[in-house]
């Protein structure tokens, strides 16, 4: 496939939603792909009035590579660095019942996307797309909904002030804001 078709076919498929792409470095990787011999030009072709196109095709190499990434991948948890858990590593900074305002609009925007998952869902089965061409928006949803069970009811214990070290968190936010001296 020529990059930019190999990136056309991304968007349609709309792994974008999975995978960090930035199309604007693909020539680039394609570069590093080549010089890596995990991939190898074809030939070329042209389409219309556009300019000719070299199209790739993975080396024995670059299956090789292919196979071991996704192996690893697949088998091996890693730990991923999220916002919303950097967050949550922060939360005294603000105050309790700004805190729990923001995990309910969290929450709402959460429902939001989930409903919209399940939109997209039953449309992909209405049109008999098979499951396995949709089991990473499968699991994204059932992230979300694992995590909107959590921050609403985060939401709920930081609101009636059950949650463990909440007095504390009050009270580093009564008072006079500290003047720096």
């Amino acid at each position: 496939m020529h990059p930019y078709e190999a990136a056309a076919t991304l968007r349609q498929r709309q792994k974008h939603e999975s995978v960090r792409l930035n199309y604007g470095s693909l020539y680039a990787v394609v570069a590093s792909l080549e010089k890596r011999k995990l991939i190898a030009p074809m030939g070329t072709q042209r389409s219309g009035h556009l300019p000719e196109r070299t199209v790739y095709s993975l080396t024995e190499s670059g299956r090789v590579e292919l196979h071991d990434w996704l192996t690893e991948l697949l088998s091996t948890p890693v730990k991923d660095y999220t916002s919303f858990e950097a967050a949550l590593s922060f939360l005294p900074t603000l105050p309790p019942d700004d805190v729990a305002r923001l995990l309910r609009e969290r929450a709402a925007h959460l429902e939001r996307e989930i409903v919209q998952a399940r939109a997209s869902r039953e449309l992909a089965e209405k049109q008999q797309v098979p499951r396995l061409a949709w089991v990473e928006e499968e699991f994204r949803t059932v992230l979300r909904e694992a995590e909107l069970d959590y921050v609403r009811k985060l939401a709920a214990e930081i609101a009636s002030g059950t949650l463990d070290g909440h007095q504390w968190w009050e009270s580093i936010h009564d008072g006079p804001p500290e003047q720096p001296g």
